[in-house]
């Protein structure tokens, strides 16, 4: 689809976003903010303090009913059944060929009323399959287009929102959330979720309230050095912990036992691709998603070749940046299992300069 001719979708925060001067890119057919100030100064600021990215495009479904759980149990990596009422789980949706539909986070409400937050590039797909494999009745809301969200980051969210809710924000474990109120907006999802590694909370809630609950974020995080930060610095930080990005890292090609998703793949109950991937992850598999750390100076992008030491291509970059907080260029590849050891050394093709790299644990920080 021409770029150019699409009608990008807009946040109910766009006009604040262009007021505090964003540079605004197409992405996953939004406009959204990729920086403010600069990707490293946002970076640092949600590492060492805090900041607020417009997570808007992001999609949210409401799963309910008796059936409700038997489709999220059938349809998703992870064991649901190990929910509990303000309990989150993350997990895959596997797409029958032994690849992913797409990564997303389980809500529990209660033990017949989940949410599911899916990726805003994945939003009509994933309606459309979980809609197809829907055979146990369960009733199916899509809420994303009335739905915000705000992730708030870094070691002094808690304290920066604090005075906004009587939630005690420093008792909400991760990957726990409430509902309650939140600068004065009823039934706000506070969730202490993020894709950073730094800490801090998601925040839900209808369209109308971004304004208010936006400004008064700011307002009482103003003392804590609180930034707004776009989608740069989200794939920074991001990537700094390991963590996949659906598009880049995990695709409809990739299983999630190759993808280092194993953590989530759990083989109490029968699931989509379950048979397969056990064999996967008794038997192995052919390739790995590892991290390297570039040795030779230069970035490896999404998309550059990936050699062995006798110049044969074995992998392609998935995602790679200057990591803002190590000085380091970081990279996540595929490459065949015999090669994923940490230690490993292969060379990545920038421009036709072979650049020596070093495979890592992830995650990197």
């Amino acid at each position: 689809m021409d770029a150019e001719n699409t009608v990008l979708k807009k946040t109910a925060l766009n006009s604040i976003h262009r007021s505090l001067g964003a540079k605004m890119v197409p992405f996953a057919g939004w406009e959204m903010p990729v920086q403010y100030q600069g990707v490293n100064a946002e970076h640092e600021a949600v590492r060492s303090a805090v900041g607020v990215f417009d997570c808007s495009h992001m999609g949210e479904f409401k799963i309910s009913g008796s059936g409700a759980l038997p489709l999220i149990q059938k349809l998703t990596t992870n064991d649901a059944s190990k929910l509990f009422d303000g309990k989150i789980q993350y997990t895959c949706m596997p797409n029958g060929r032994g690849g992913i539909v797409d990564d997303l986070l389980v809500y529990r409400f209660s033990p017949e009323e989940y949410m599911l937050v899916v990726n805003a590039s994945n939003i009509d797909k994933d309606w459309q399959w979980i809609s197809e494999h829907n055979d146990t009745g369960a009733v199916m809301e899509n809420i994303s287009d009335g739905m915000s969200l705000l992730a708030v980051q870094g070691p002094k969210a808690a304290n920066a929102l604090q005075g906004l809710t009587e939630t005690a924000l420093d008792s909400l474990s991760y990957y726990t959330f409430t509902t309650g109120k939140f600068a004065g907006v009823d039934n706000v999802i506070i969730s202490a979720t993020g894709y950073t590694g730094a800490g801090g909370f998601e925040l839900y809630f209808p369209n109308a309230a971004s304004e208010k609950i936006w400004n008064a974020v700011f307002e009482a995080g103003e003392k804590y050095g609180i930034v707004p930060a776009g989608l740069g610095a989200r794939d920074t930080l991001r990537l700094e912990m390991g963590f996949c990005l659906y598009g880049n890292d995990i695709d409809d090609t990739t299983s999630p036992i190759e993808a280092g998703l194993g953590w989530v793949t759990k083989f109490t109950k029968d699931f989509t691709d379950s048979v397969l991937f056990k064999k996967q992850k008794d038997e192995g598999t052919a390739r790995k998603l590892v991290g390297l750390e570039l040795i030779d100076k230069g970035i490896a992008r999404h998309g550059y070749h990936v050699i062995d030491e006798k110049g044969a291509r074995i992998g392609s970059i998935t995602s790679g940046t200057m990591s803002p907080s190590l000085k380091k260029a970081i990279a996540m590849a595929y490459v065949p299992s015999g090669m994923a050891t940490p230690g490993s050394t292969v060379y990545v093709d920038v421009r036709g300069k072979l650049l020596k790299a070093m495979v890592v644990k992830t995650p990197f920080l």
